[in-house]
């Protein structure tokens, strides 16, 4: 009872997971080092083998440069569907929420333990995919230590705000459209696998004001050099996206809750 209300709410959740982790974390690193080794040094070699891999990208690899994006993408995938199917667990399966709402835990609380939870998932898989892209040469530096906190910074801003959507339903028949039509363009058109200059103007617009292109350009100028001052536009960013969807999941929260 001496922890703060919303590590109390997260803590719950980690009892929860400790009978799941082992399956969750193999599950969250397979997929990324497959994407690795397939698009990173498979297309990638054939990629910088062609005459136009240098123009477009200067001076590095395609392995590089898709490799360095690879943790704010897998931060994307994990935290936004541990936002959505564990998550609507305690509004329509189990009713663990309504039953915390039952002690003075505040919808507030509740919505800092999503954040928190959240979060810790993020790191994880950071840690774990830092851990993959510290073996090769060309991503192998001491930017892949803050790269971490981008990637759950990143997992934040997209948690937080499917997690109130996912407060606000009744049902899950949603949750597969926003996988298909919300988290994967956002993959294949948010910078992870070429530049969005070669996007048409639209679709660099679209791209300005997702999470994904900011927290993919942050983990490459930290990963492979380069940050300037942008690199404080991406950051604020990310913060507002997940400032925001804390204030609207709370918001949501008390709605729901308290009916």
């Amino acid at each position: 009872m001496t922890l703060p209300a919303a590590l109390r709410v997260a803590n719950r959740d980690f009892v929860m997971y400790t009978r799941i982790w082992r399956e969750n974390v193999i599950g969250a690193f397979v997929q990324p080092v497959l994407y690795l080794l397939g698009v990173g040094l498979g297309i990638g070699s054939l990629v910088d083998d062609g005459g136009t891999a240098t123009t477009v990208l200067g001076d590095t690899s395609y392995f590089a440069f898709y490799a360095s994006a690879l943790l704010a993408t897998t931060a994307m995938f994990n935290a936004g569907q541990e936002a959505l199917w564990p998550t609507a667990d305690g509004f329509q399966w189990s009713n663990a929420y309504r039953a915390v709402m039952a002690t003075p835990i505040t919808t507030r609380d509740l919505a800092g333990g999503f954040a928190v939870r959240f979060a810790g998932r993020t790191l994880i898989t950071g840690v774990g995919v830092a851990s993959i892209l510290a073996l090769f040469d060309d991503t192998r530096t001491w930017g892949l230590l803050p790269a971490i906190g981008v990637a759950v910074l990143c997992g934040l801003a997209f948690a937080m705000p499917i997690a109130t959507w996912t407060a606000s339903r009744v049902g899950d028949a949603s949750f597969p459209a926003i996988m298909r039509f919300v988290l994967m363009p956002m993959f294949l058109f948010g910078g992870a696998f070429y530049p969005i200059d070669q996007l048409p103007t639209a679709g660099q617009a679209i791209a300005w004001i997702t999470p994904l292109w900011h927290a993919i350009e942050l983990c490459r100028g930290l990963i492979l050099g380069g940050l300037d001052a942008s690199a404080w536009g991406h950051l604020a960013v990310l913060i507002a996206y997940s400032t925001g969807g804390y204030v609207a999941c709370a918001r949501v929260l008390e709605w729901r809750l308290r009916q």
